[in-house]
């Protein structure tokens, strides 16, 4: 477990304010105490630097996890979100877009979003902005890339892909599934 060099952080604030923007300080300083990130085997951690401190006496060989994991960097060194981010990113996420009932199962078996199953999305967003993406009852179900501007949103065709698939809390069962 060490800190992110210069190159990572950068990565991986970048990714971050994607979908958050400047609120990236409110996850650090915290009411609860201080958190921060840390790298351990190409995976991003967050975790109070109480517990940091803590797990520095297991050795990395036997170290599996500790925090929550954010994502994690690729061969090529882009970095990927994981949906065990969502519960920390939701509450600060700049830009939304709300499913239909009956978007939320197409969306939570991997595929896009499509403007037939739009509900809400917040105005101003721009193309290729972070989304977190919620059902109509305000419950996070995970994140996407906006395909279409709000304003292209509202004259497109309804078979439109209006939000591209990122990651969604449907991941585990198909994860699940995979490994049996």
């Amino acid at each position: 477990m060490r800190p992110l060099t210069d190159e990572e952080t950068k990565t991986f604030f970048q990714k971050l304010s994607k979908y958050i923007g400047e609120n990236i300080k409110l996850l650090l300083d915290r009411p609860d105490g201080a958190y921060c990130f840390r790298l351990h085997r190409d995976r991003v951690f967050y975790v109070r630097e109480e517990l940091m401190k803590k797990a520095g006496c297991v050795s990395r060989d036997n170290l599996i996890s500790m925090g929550t994991c954010f994502g994690k960097f690729t061969k090529s060194g882009s970095f990927r979100l994981h949906i065990t981010a969502l519960d920390y990113i939701a509450p600060y996420a700049k830009f939304k877009v709300w499913l239909k009932p009956s978007a939320e199962q197409q969306f939570l078996y991997g595929h896009h979003v499509m403007k037939s199953g739009l509900g809400r999305i917040t105005e101003n967003t721009s193309q290729y902005q972070g989304l977190v993406v919620y059902s109509m009852s305000d419950l996070p179900l995970g994140f996407g890339v906006a395909a279409k501007s709000t304003q292209d949103c509202r004259h497109c065709d309804p078979m439109t892909i209006v939000a591209f698939h990122q990651a969604d809390v449907g991941e585990y069962i198909r994860n699940e599934e995979a490994l049996l």
